[in-house]
């Protein structure tokens, strides 16, 4: 199978297209190196996949329509994993009009893209549980209305599946959006909390936590997040929304406790409001990813932690 994989210098689309590779898959990836974070960790994503056998890289932006069409012209992908996207809640707070522009409608460059191919590549979409808002009884369900985001961020995510399902609708094309809670391990963003705060404990630095470190986060390890990928590339549907999660939601203060155990140092909290833009738990219902795809999450909060600071231990990041 041969698979157009957005973002595959991210922390995803890097992880991902290395398992497909070696199943003997062909991969053309495609990344803009957003500036949003730095390019040396990008490199360090790309630095397994260079050379590869199968493996084509392209630089280009999503934004570029044109690009896209001839990408999809020349490559003929079978599938699309679309993992690229402006990403972080609070980041979109003080960005907004990029989220638009990238995550919808450069999804939409994207599908358009393949529509045009007229084979009907299977898409699956990289979408996210920060779509569910507050308003959302827990476990969070996929036939919640998830109409009340909190940032622009999951709006855009949620414009995008809407989007997402207009192409499906009217064009036939088999397409899986993937709704990923709270992805960590190794190769992971600088931005994210486990990278950011495992740092700061190595170098006695405070950490910020919100509500009394009662918020919760349901954590799922890189490695689940890949299994529920492939199976749905492999699982074609006429069009679904799937929950991907570890669905055993952790208070942030057992986190850092976890943390602090691994790294053998104690943390200095900073307790702080919540903001407007983070919701006190997100908790995915995974049961229609058991059922579709025979995705069992099987990784757990310590056991990822240690192997993530294994990595940055070896990556000599901390």
């Amino acid at each position: 199978m041969r698979v157009f994989v957005t973002g595959v210098a991210g922390f995803i689309g890097s992880r991902l297209s290395n398992v497909l590779l070696a199943r003997g898959d062909e991969v053309v990836g495609l990344d803009n190196f957003d500036p949003y974070y730095a390019r040396e960790h990008k490199y360090r994503h790309l630095r397994d996949l260079t050379g590869r056998r199968g493996f084509t890289f392209v630089e280009g932006d999503l934004r570029n329509a044109e690009l896209l069409a001839k990408l999809f012209q020349t490559h003929r992908p079978d599938a699309v994993a679309h993992l690229a996207a402006m990403a972080a809640v609070r980041y979109s707070m003080a960005h907004p009009l990029v989220y638009g522009e990238v995550n919808v409608q450069g999804t939409m460059n994207l599908m358009d893209a393949a529509r045009q191919l007229g084979t009907r590549p299977r898409c699956i979409l990289a979408s996210t549980g920060s779509v569910y808002g507050t308003s959302t009884p827990t476990p969070f369900r996929e036939d919640a209305p998830a109409d009340r985001p909190l940032a622009p961020y999951p709006a855009s995510k949620r414009a995008m599946e809407l989007m997402a399902h207009c192409y499906c609708h009217l064009w036939k094309m088999p397409t899986t959006i993937l709704r990923f809670f709270n992805a960590y391990g190794p190769q992971g963003r600088p931005d994210m909390m486990p990278w950011q705060w495992a740092q700061a404990i190595q170098a006695g630095k405070p950490i910020t936590l919100y509500n009394g470190g009662r918020i919760k986060r349901d954590w799922t390890y890189i490695d689940d997040i890949l299994a529920g990928f492939v199976a749905a590339l492999d699982t074609p549907q006429d069009f679904e929304i799937i929950n991907l999660g570890c669905s055993n939601p952790v208070e942030n203060l057992d986190f850092v406790a976890a943390l602090e155990e691994i790294l053998g140092k104690k943390a200095t909290i900073i307790d702080a409001p919540t903001p407007p833009s983070e919701p006190l738990i997100t908790y995915a219902d995974v049961s229609k990813a058991r059922r579709l795809l025979k995705y069992e999450p099987r990784v757990q909060v310590r056991e990822g932690l240690a192997k993530f600071i294994a990595w940055m231990r070896v990556e000599k990041l901390i």
